[in-house]
C-alpha cells in the first residue's frame, strides 16, 4: 500500500491532525523529502485535502453529493497503452448537481493511427493534421480537471491512461479520487449488460457517433445522472458514493 492509499484510509475515518499527517509523510516514500513540497504535490495532482484548524480534511468525505464537482471523462487512443500509442481524443464535461457547468474537448496530432482504430473511431490522421499536440492538451486538461472526481466507463482506463501520459510529459500523475460508471450503474441500473453502448440503448440515450470522446462523455454523464437520482436520499456524501459503487450489492437482472 502507497502512503497516499494509507491516507486515505484514515482521512475516509476522519480529518488528521497535522501531527498525524506529518508523520506519514515522513515516514514514507515521498517524491519530496520536506512535507511542505510533497502537499503542494499532492495538491497540484488533484488529490482533494485541505487545511483547518490544525487538521487536514479529505473534501470528498465531507462533500454532499449536490456539491461535489464530477468531471466525466472520455479518451480515444491509438493503441491500448500510453507505450504502444497516445491519446488521440479527450474530452470532459463538469457536472454539479445535476447540472453541466463546464466542458472541455480537444483532438490531438498524431500522425500515425492504425486502421483498426481509423474504423472504430472514425478518427484519421488527416483529421488531426492541425490538432494541438499531446503536451498541450494535457496541460489544459489538468488546469480543467483540478481536484474534481474523475469519472469514466470503466474508469480504470482511462485514469490510468491519463496518468501514465502526464508522468510520460513530466505533469505529475492522478491523484483524484475516481468513479467508475461502470460500476455505479450495476448498482442503481437494471439491464443485461453494462457496456455504454448497451445502457445507451436500454435507458433511451439517444446520442450518435459511440466511440468518439465527447458523445462518449456526454451518454456518460447521462447514465451518472440515472444512478444519482435512483441514490437521492439514500447515499448522501461523495466518499460513501464511491464506496457504495464498489461494494454495494449489484442488481440481479432475471429473466434476461
Amino acid at each position: 500500500m502507497n502512503y497516499i492509499d494509507k491516507l486515505t484510509n484514515k482521512l475516509i475515518k476522519q480529518p488528521l491532525s497535522l501531527i498525524q499527517y506529518n508523520h506519514i509523510l515522513q515516514t514514507s516514500d515521498t517524491f519530496f523529502d520536506s512535507v511542505e513540497l510533497e502537499t503542494e504535490l499532492l495538491i497540484s495532482n488533484g488529490y482533494p485535502i485541505y487545511f483547518r484548524d490544525d487538521f487536514v480534511h479529505l473534501k470528498t468525505n465531507e462533500n454532499l453529493i449536490k456539491d461535489q464537482v464530477f468531471c466525466v471523462v472520455d479518451i480515444e487512443t491509438s493503441a491500448g497503452n500510453p507505450k504502444a500509442g497516445q491519446i488521440i481524443e479527450l474530452a470532459a464535461i463538469k457536472l454539479k448537481n445535476g447540472v453541466i457547468i463546464e466542458e472541455y474537448q480537444s483532438l490531438v496530432y498524431c500522425n500515425k493511427i492504425p486502421q483498426k482504430v481509423q474504423e472504430i473511431t472514425g478518427i484519421t490522421p488527416k483529421m488531426l493534421e492541425k490538432a494541438p499536440p499531446l503536451r498541450v492538451v494535457l496541460e489544459e486538461f489538468k488546469i480543467f480537471l483540478e481536484d474534481d472526481v474523475f469519472v469514466a466507463h470503466s474508469v480504470d482506463f482511462d485514469y490510468k491512461f491519463i496518468s501514465e501520459s502526464f508522468k510520460k510529459y513530466h505533469l505529475g500523475e492522478l491523484q483524484n479520487r475516481k468513479l467508475c460508471t461502470i460500476e455505479l450503474a450495476m448498482r442503481t441500473i437494471e439491464a443485461p449488460k453494462y457496456g455504454l453502448k448497451y445502457l445507451k440503448e436500454s435507458l433511451n440515450i439517444e446520442i450518435e457517433n459511440h466511440h468518439r470522446a465527447y458523445e462518449d462523455t456526454k451518454s456518460t454523464v447521462e447514465v451518472l445522472k440515472i444512478s444519482l437520482l435512483a441514490l437521492q436520499n439514500k447515499v448522501n456524501f461523495t466518499e460513501e458514493l464511491i464506496e457504495f459503487s464498489k461494494n454495494a450489492p449489484k442488481f440481479e437482472v432475471k429473466n434476461v
